[in-house]
């Protein structure tokens, strides 16, 4: 039973940023109607069981790469939207370095066409700042299905790139919704670059991309930040050095940030010894004393949420030599195990996964009726069996990548089911149900 528009989901363990209660879930017209034990009795509508079963809120991803349109070999709309309901993800923000670079309200109008009717999660797509749009992005920000502005201080994609500050200050300027930021110094990357040998080791990528390249940018940024009084979000943090001055200058609500899986679970230079060009991204993963300080600082709230980043690319183009091959690792599909193996591990409990995968980015950005598991709020939630114990097969990959440097894992917790607005999107064992995807919706 997925359709129906009206139904209690029955004894499960549901999952909140303030704990864990077995509750039924009253489900009508896609929303949470009610939330409370035994429901089911009072009730004469049909039931799914979820004794056993965890029950989180559906996924948010802010950080994705779907590759559509121009580069849908690696990925589309469809295949990256799958992964992510497959991984109880249900809502996600796209990116916009894709061909042509999402830019302008036409480019964004093209997306939205795009992912109608094909998109397995409900979905929305960023506008790259540029120098040539900067002024225009305050308007721009509002249409229908924008996820926000993104800013790559880093190389990137053609004409995304904003290296100086002066046109940074610009597009803080202009607008007023949270400013996504990819931060990493441009000079000093290009000096970085320049002495690359062609045909180096991957394991100088953390080398290249150093310490100094984030931090140097990320320091640019917060003091244009407390110039212009503009709220940014700071994607990938991969410092220990970051964490330490975003914990010291302390700026509220005008700076948050996330952190990606793989700075959390991979390490330098086993990572490299053991995948080579597989766990290029930028920036890199770093050695144990990064990877331990940003647990910390996600723990403790320095750090607000998880972002995937996920960027696949074909095995032939990631096996290009080093610094031909191109960086990113796919991630949507492996955030909920990677976190419930943390769980295991015990520096993570099941709230705090609530919190930083679907609370913390919905309030963040400013998401409408997602986050959370209560009345009124849409009825997304991931069904987990806390006693899954397997390692993760390459089959479950949804991602054309094919690939992923957590195949083989133990996993500890697994989702098995995932709901849209009250409709089952995927199942581990009956596969995809229906997209219907939708555009967020913003407060």
């Amino acid at each position: 039973m997925t359709g129906a528009e009206e139904w209690v989901l029955q004894g499960g363990q549901i999952v909140s940023p303030q704990g864990v209660i077995r509750a039924d879930l009253h489900i009508q017209d896609g929303k949470i109607k009610d939330i409370g034990p035994d429901l089911s009795l009072s009730q004469e509508l049909p039931c799914i069981a979820a004794q056993g079963f965890l029950v989180f809120p559906g996924l948010v991803d802010p950080q994705v790469h779907f590759r559509e349109p121009g580069l849908e070999w690696k990925e589309d709309l469809a295949s990256g939207s799958l992964a992510a309901v497959a991984g109880g993800v249900t809502s996600f923000m796209e990116m916009p370095n894709t061909k042509p670079p999402t830019t302008s309200p036409e480019a964004l109008k093209d997306k939205l066409r795009r992912a109608s009717g094909r998109c397995y999660a409900d979905y929305a797509f960023f506008l790259g700042a540029s120098a040539e749009n900067a002024d225009f992005l305050g308007e721009w920000e509002q249409a229908e299905g924008c996820a926000g502005i993104k800013v790559f201080m880093g190389s990137s994609t053609g004409n995304l790139l904003i290296e100086d500050d002066a046109t940074l200050e610009r597009v803080l300027r202009s607008g007023s919704r949270r400013v996504a930021i990819h931060s990493e110094d441009e000079p000093r990357l290009k000096q970085r670059y320049a002495e690359v040998k062609p045909g180096s080791p991957h394991r100088i990528h953390p080398e290249v991309r150093d310490v100094e390249t984030a931090l140097k940018a990320t320091k640019r940024l917060l003091r244009l930040v407390e110039k212009t009084g503009r709220k940014v979000h700071l994607l990938h943090v991969s410092t220990a050095e970051e964490c330490d001055l975003l914990r010291e200058r302390d700026l509220g609500d005008l700076v948050t940030a996330e952190v990606t899986p793989n700075h959390l679970f991979l390490e330098a230079p086993a990572c490299y010894e053991d995948w080579a060009s597989l766990v290029q991204m930028n920036p890199p993963i770093r050695d144990r004393r990064h990877l331990e300080t940003i647990r910390q600082a996600l723990v403790d709230g320095v750090i607000s949420c998880i972002g995937s980043d996920h960027a696949p690319h074909l095995l032939e183009e990631k096996n290009k030599p080093y610094p031909l091959c191109p960086s990113g690792i796919p991630g949507v599909q492996t955030i909920l195990p990677l976190l419930l193996m943390a769980v295991r591990e015990g520096w993570m409990d099941y709230p705090k996964i609530a919190e930083i995968t679907s609370q913390a980015p919905s309030r963040v950005y400013g998401l409408k009726s997602k986050g959370i598991l209560q009345a009124g709020m849409d009825a997304d939630f991931v069904l987990v069996d806390p006693q899954w114990k397997k390692p993760l097969a390459l089959s479950w990959i949804r991602s054309r990548a094919a690939y992923s440097p957590y195949v083989g894992m133990m996993t500890h917790g697994f989702p098995i089911q995932t709901y849209l607005r009250g409709k089952r999107v995927f199942d581990l064992d009956q596969g995809p149900g229906e997209a219907q995807g939708s555009p967020l919706v913003y407060q």
